[in-house]
This record gives C-alpha cells, structure tokens and sequence, in this order.
C-alpha cells in the first residue's frame, strides 16, 4: 500500500492544513499505534493514527466542484495586500477545498476544488487535456505556428512570468490542438488544448514571441466543461464526472 508523509497523511482525512498538522506532531499531539511521535514519518493509512483521542480514519469518499474564476481573483486563501481571493465569492463551507493548479490574477475560467488534496495533486499532474481561448496582442506568424505544432525548449521564457517567479527556462510541448482566428484591430483570438499546466505556461509561450497574452480563459479539463456556468458561481460535479474520475483514480491507482 502507498505510503505518504504523516502531516500529509493528516491534512488529507481532517480539516487540517499541512501545516496545522506540522505544529500537532511538534507539540506532541500525534500518536500511531499507542506511541507518540515527534518526527514526520511516513504512514500507510493502516496504522492507528490520532490526534488526542480522537482516531483518524481515512476519507473514502471526496467532494469536487467546479468554479467559474473572475478574473481579478486569486487562487489563494488569504492575500497580505487584501486582494479578493476565490475564497471571498465560494460559500464558507468550502474554504477547506484546495484548487488543482491555478488561474493567475488577470485569468478566468474553469477551476476544479476538492477536499481531497490527494486528488487535487493527481490531476494537476496528470495530461488530461485542458482547453483555452486567449487573446494576444498582435499576429501570430509561421514561426509561432510551427512552435504550436512542433514545441521548443526557450532558455528565457521569462516574459510573461510573474515578476517573482525563479523559473526562467521552459520546455514546451506541441499542442494537442489549436485554431487561430483572423487578427482584427491588431489583436489575434486563438483556442489552445494542451496537457500540461507549467507555470504561465501559455502567457510564457506567446511572451516568447512578444506576443501579450491580453485575455485568457480556461473552458474546460478533461470532459468538464463550463456549460452555462456564470463567472463568480459554481457547481457540484455530476454523476458521470464522478465516474469518470474514479475511473481516473482506478487506472493511476491513486488513494485518497
């Protein structure tokens, strides 16, 4: 059986945060199988896990959600400089959930939360497509084409990074599929299907080419889709997604 870090093992069957768990174990609230511990060991989940008295018994079933992010909202619980968070439009019953990946500050679009971080991990890392429309400022010429078609590695694929990111080169894959509108007023609209989410990746690949990500909007993941799903509001999966992430879950032999 899969063994993961006791913090995390914690984090994943209880309301707390990886690092609430972190100072538990410190001050010696944890105990597995009677004894108590102080070090982050790992554990397979088969062990008598408590915290205090109170036995932990591991999550078999999860939640999943998907929000239609504003852009103008971060991905995040809390902001040190008060920005509104995605937290600030869900209801309070969610602000546990964690996203799978991110939409930077000026995205929008498709988000997916769960309670399940373990999930939440296994999708981001997956490559189950994910669909984009985005707007860049300028044409978008044969050199950009074959780069979609082909990919490239870029030794600085800083532009179009967040100011603080270390991450300076990229490798990027060729798309899965694309279409590039006709530009109008100097701008240029252009659906993307890719099946990774590196950091800014997509901001980073037309950056490259001095082409201004000036809109971009996630539409769907896998078969989950926006629909008719308002910016600001969400919705609880429906019975095929549930299965078909089971079936996900099944295949990659994922616990959570």
């Amino acid at each position: 059986m899969q063994k993961m870090r006791l913090n995390k093992f914690i984090s994943h069957n209880t309301a707390y945060s990886r690092r609430e768990a972190d100072e538990l174990i410190k001050q010696g609230k944890v105990s597995i199988n009677g004894r108590v511990v102080s070090d982050f060991i790992e554990v397979s989940g088969e062990e008598k896990i408590r915290i205090g008295s109170r036995l932990i018994k591991p999550k078999t079933e999860f939640t999943m959600i998907v929000y239609n992010k504003r852009k103008g909202e971060l991905v995040t619980k809390k902001d040190d400089r008060g920005r509104r968070t995605i937290y600030d439009s869900l209801p309070e019953g969610f602000s546990r959930f964690v996203s799978v990946g991110r939409l930077d500050f000026a995205s929008e679009g498709l988000l997916l939360l769960t309670d399940a971080p373990a999930i939440a991990t296994a999708l981001m890392n997956s490559d189950i497509e994910r669909e984009y429309y985005l707007k860049v400022k300028g044409e978008v010429k044969e050199e950009v084409v074959t780069a979609i078609r082909e990919g490239f590695f870029a030794a600085d694929a800083s532009k179009g990074a967040h100011a603080k990111s270390k991450i300076k080169s990229m490798e990027f894959k060729p798309f899965l599929g694309y279409r590039i509108m006709p530009s109008s007023g100097g701008y240029t609209k252009i659906k993307a299907i890719i099946n990774e989410g590196q950091n800014r990746e997509l901001r980073r690949f037309f950056g490259y080419f001095d082409l201004d990500v000036v809109e971009l909007k996630r539409t769907a993941f896998g078969r989950m889709t926006l629909g008719m799903l308002k910016p600001g509001k969400w919705r609880y999966f429906d019975h095929s997604e549930y299965e078909d992430l089971r079936d996900f879950l099944k295949e990659n032999k994922i616990r959570y």
